[in-house]
């Protein structure tokens, strides 16, 4: 089984790359992140014609994330259970369903904006959430797995200059201790192999050519329970998915697993 996660920073803007990618890398299961459209937009007929059934939590212009299947869908989910409000709302950031007996979460971490903003402590509530609702799925026989845009980079080496986001989102300690958090609560990080450079980076800004110059950030994450991470035969980033105009700012992340 190939699953696979992909922010795609607007879905209407990416669908005729998306649907390329799908003919091309063939994934079984595709956790899409920032969809940015309602549900009402999203492309059900054109991604059942190529054999996927969807699972959709969309927001309008913000959010949005979606679980497309081609193994089918059982038990789906809309929301992170216990997930927090923003300004009232409990926004698009999570979608889940069994997909050929492998529960999968598709996630769309909140940024936080900056240290010390309401929007960082959201943060902070958003992924103990999601700790306390991995738990309950880490332990058992299934294969299960969390996967999708943290907005975090685990470690100094996930970040293509560290000195450059002193003070900033996305590297300090306690966000590091909120995937260590989740990591303790039964899943373990599936790190995946590049197809160029020495670092699996997911996510290139589209500004000052940092992808032509490989200034990325590793935040595109996957993490899996044990009966996951040991049918795990291979993972890698398909950095060729960023390339050329009209690009996500992210690359898929593709894990294949021997079931």
């Amino acid at each position: 089984m190939r699953i696979a996660t992909w922010n795609v920073n607007s879905i209407t803007a990416r669908l005729p790359r998306l649907t390329q990618w799908l003919e091309s890398a063939q994934p079984d299961v595709l956790c899409l992140q920032e969809l940015k459209v309602s549900d009402d937009a999203f492309p059900q007929q054109e991604l059942r014609a190529l054999g996927y059934e969807s699972v959709v939590s969309a927001q309008g212009r913000w959010n949005g994330v979606a679980v497309l299947s081609r193994v089918g869908i059982e038990d789906p989910a809309l929301s992170l259970p216990g997930a927090p409000e923003w300004e009232g709302v409990v926004e698009a950031r999570a979608a889940a369903a069994t997909c050929g007996g492998v529960r999968v979460w598709s996630l769309y971490v909140p940024n936080g904006r900056e240290v010390g903003h309401p929007h960082y402590e959201y943060k902070l509530e958003w992924l103990a959430a999601l700790r306390d609702a991995a738990e309950k799925f880490a332990s058992a026989a299934t294969p299960f797995a969390v996967l999708g845009d943290f907005n975090i980079a685990p470690t100094d080496r996930d970040v293509h200059d560290i000195a450059e986001f002193s003070g900033s989102t996305h590297v300090t300690a306690r966000e590091r201790e909120a995937l260590a958090a989740l990591e303790a609560a039964g899943v373990s990080d599936v790190h995946p192999r590049p197809l160029k450079y020495d670092v699996p980076f997911t996510y290139w800004d589209y500004r000052q050519l940092c992808f032509p110059k490989n200034r990325g950030m590793r935040i595109d994450l996957v993490y899996g329970n044990e009966a996951f991470t040991t049918a795990v035969s291979d993972a890698y980033v398909d950095r060729e998915a960023r390339k050329g105009k009209g690009a996500s700012d992210h690359a898929p992340v593709v894990v294949d697993l021997e079931l």
